[in-house]
């Protein structure tokens, strides 16, 4: 029995030398580079692949399966004149035993100098199409008929449901270096490029961690942009849950171009990565981000991956100087009233979305020192729709406004203005200031039609506070929405100072000429802020009541207000005329025609008003007044006129009437008695709207008829005096009647 085991173990050491030997012979006689035409021929008949070996191959058999190519190229066999990838070298083995149990454990897979060039024609053929399916035949011979698959069945098992098992893979570690990818779109113009590809990996097995480490440099040419990105981490994968994770990822780089305006941003992305193909979701967790002086934390998930994906997460950037960011990575910023806008920006907010749009909800923004919360996003980016939903404790518009200037036309206006101010002067004596002539408004473009044309917007916005053109308004709201051409403010309204005002309105640029119309309705708003200027005050002061219906066309100032009609009605209360004594005009007139010199002029220098009221039609750009009203203690005051909104010019006739107020007056002079009660004192206005009670002066002619009917009612009193009831009543009427004409 020993024999048989010793001669048996014999027979079995002969037997393995025997194999040893033979495979020593085959890797040492047999040498596949005099195969390579064969290797050739069957990469295109079976891949229709046009296979070039130009460097030897080197191999081994046992106990590694080896390869090596070197100086190889690729091309498909429709297009054997233009190759989509070369290779300097490419080397693998594979240990033989275990691929019989269908595991592949690999040694150091190194793969040095592949360049993939990917071409698209003008045609929109790309050279590496046709690849992977069998060569065309000729036309004579048929193809095989097709077999019905046959399951990888076991006994027991149901058909088609197969059993084999994926082949599990051990590879020690995979380098790919010296790389390159370029791929180019002749159809449009496209470019992109991927080189100095650098990979590195360590051992590859299924549920176990791989660190690998990539490097590489991008470009593009529409829009032209380079960048060099390093990236590092943990992969690990399940392909029977279909389950991929990158763990610990850390992502890092520059980039510069065109977007960027010649500046250079640098970006680092940190977090946890997870792909489950089986419930379709895709994960980022512990996200962190940085891009030059911008630092955010956050985290993403996208679920139904096999449908249109539904994005949601949160985001959190920490405050930044959001001006000097912009201008980090090229955004050219208008040109602001206040330089330091901008400097002050915080945001936190949950992320909802999809492949269609993004919105920003549960926002909490901070700007410039004011706080919102709502929502803020893109609801169709094919539409470029807008949706925002705000609220804010507080917003000074002034300082992100454009900073004031002034065109030729206003500043050609503003001379004439302040040559009629200096002959006006104070006292009122001076002749009627003259009419003005030059346009008050800019013809410069105002409204982006192309943009407010393609617009789909829908806004709601409530301020605690705003602040617009140095006007403190407070709890304003604001509903809006715009789509194909046509913008509608639903709704604006809020206060100011005591007062408030609300409005609706429309912009309408589906035709050539913008269409604009306007309602507003104000209570007891103050005028003063509105009417006064840098270097001058206002010429009224007073709460303005107003129910206004506008509409206008054009795209500048000057068309809309040459363009303008409608209607309005005002009142004003509790007002004061500035800068003009409406007392001391008629004291001077009185004393005129008393015949008396002043001896105290009465010393105020404004006329305080309970009301002034009236209506307005406006009729291309001149607005005409035919019911002006106003009450002053002991003087009733009417006139009619028109305002030329055109160059802001009045021109108005006054009249001011004595209720009876008997009180004996500063100076005897202008004592008011009976004579003059019931009489319409006459003023003429007219002149630049900036004068307001300025441009007002006594009208000599209506002057001279009252002093004619002075003198005829004295000339009446003194025949009735001389003829008592001798003369008939009929007859006292006439003479009544002929002096008072």
């Amino acid at each position: 029995m020993k024999a048989l085991g010793k001669i048996l173990g014999l027979f079995l050491l002969g037997l393995l030398l025997i194999i040893v030997a033979l495979l020593f012979a085959l890797t040492h006689l047999f040498d596949p580079n005099d195969y390579k035409d064969e290797i050739r021929q069957i990469a295109h008949d079976k891949a229709n692949l046009d296979l070039q070996l130009k460097g030897d191959i080197g191999w081994s058999l046992f106990p590694w399966l080896g390869l090596e190519l070197t100086d190889a190229t690729l091309a498909s066999a429709d297009t054997p004149d233009k190759p989509f990838a070369d290779l300097r070298m490419i080397g693998l083995s594979v240990r033989v035993l275990p691929l019989l149990r269908k595991e592949v454990q690999m040694s150091d897979i190194r793969v040095d100098g592949l360049n993939l060039n990917l071409q698209r024609d003008a045609k929109g053929h790309g050279n590496w199409e046709g690849v992977g399916r069998p060569a065309k035949t000729d036309g004579s011979e048929q193809p095989p008929a097709e077999q019905p698959p046959v399951a990888d069945t076991e006994p027991g098992t149901e058909p088609g449901k197969s059993t084999a098992q994926p082949l599990k893979l051990d590879i020690d570690s995979l380098t790919l270096s010296n790389s390159r990818i370029d791929y180019n779109d002749a159809q449009k113009g496209q470019q992109f490029t991927v080189e100095n590809i650098e990979l590195k990996t360590g051992a590859i097995r299924e549920g176990a961690s791989i660190p690998l480490k990539l490097s590489a440099f991008f470009g593009t040419n529409q829009p032209v942009l380079r960048a060099r990105s390093e990236l590092e981490g943990s992969l690990r994968f399940d392909r029977a849950l279909k389950r991929y994770q990158l763990e610990d990822l850390k992502l890092a780089g520059e980039a510069s171009g065109e977007p960027l305006n010649g500046k250079t941003l640098n970006f680092s992305a940190q977090g946890q990565l997870l792909l489950d193909q089986a419930a379709n979701i895709a994960e980022w967790n512990g996200l962190k981000l940085s891009a030059n002086q911008l630092r955010a934390l956050g985290e993403l998930k996208v679920r139904e991956l096999d449908k249109d994906a539904k994005l949601a997460g949160g985001l959190s950037i920490a405050a930044l100087n959001l001006r000097e960011f912009l201008d980090g990575i090229g955004v050219e910023l208008p040109p602001m009233r206040d330089a330091g806008s901008l400097s002050q920006f915080e945001l936190v907010s949950r992320l909802n979305g999809s492949s269609k749009g993004l919105m920003l909800e549960n926002l909490d923004l901070k700007l410039d020192g004011s706080s919102y919360s709502g929502s803020l996003g893109v609801a169709d980016f094919a539409k470029q729709a807008l949706r925002a939903d705000l609220k804010g404790d507080k917003l000074d518009l002034d300082r992100y406004l454009p900073p004031k200037s002034k065109d030729s036309a206003a500043a050609a206006r503003q001379s004439e203005v302040k040559a009629s101010i200096a002959d006006a002067g104070s006292s009122g004596t001076t002749p009627l200031p003259n009419a003005p002539t030059q346009q008050a408004w800019s013809d410069e473009k105002v409204l982006p039609i192309e943009r407010l044309r393609s617009l789909d917007l829908q806004l709601a916005l409530s301020l605690g506070q705003l602040t617009f053109d140095q006007q403190p308004f407070t709890d304003v709201t604001l509903k809006a929405n715009g789509r194909g051409g046509l913008i509608t403010l639903e709704d604006v309204r809020g206060k100011l100072q005591g007062g408030s005002f609300s409005g609706s309105g429309r912009i309408d640029v589906r035709q050539a000429e913008p269409m604009i119309s306007v309602e507003k309705r104000l209570s007891r708003i103050p005028v003063e802020p509105f009417l006064k200027k840098e270097d001058q005050p206002s010429p009224i002061r007073g709460l303005l009541d107003l129910d206004a219906k506008f509409n206008t066309r054009g795209n500048s100032q000057k068309a809309w207000i040459e363009a303008l009609n409608g209607n309005a009605s005002f009142v004003l209360n509790d007002g004061v005329l500035v800068g003009a004594n409406l007392e001391q005009q008629l004291c001077r007139g009185i004393a005129t025609l008393n015949r008396k010199t002043l001896s105290n002029p009465p010393s105020g220098k404004d006329t305080p008003f309970r009301e002034l009221k009236g209506s307005l039609s406006v009729r291309d750009g001149v607005a005409h007044n035919p019911d002006l009203a106003a009450q002053v203690p002991g003087l009733a005051v009417s006139g009619n006129g028109d305002l030329d909104l055109r160059v802001l010019g009045l021109d108005y006739k006054v009249g001011i009437t004595i209720e009876g107020d008997q009180r004996e007056m500063p100076d005897p002079a202008c004592q008011v008695n009976e004579h003059y009660v019931g009489i319409e004192w006459p003023l003429r206005c007219r002149g630049p709207l900036e004068l307001g009670a300025k441009a007002c002066r006594l009208d000599q002619d209506g002057l001279g008829k009252i002093a004619a009917r002075l003198a005829g009612n004295k000339l009446t009193e003194k025949l009735e005096e001389k003829l008592g009831d001798k003369v008939s009543p009929d007859l006292k009427d006439a003479l009544k009647g002929l002096f008072n004409r």
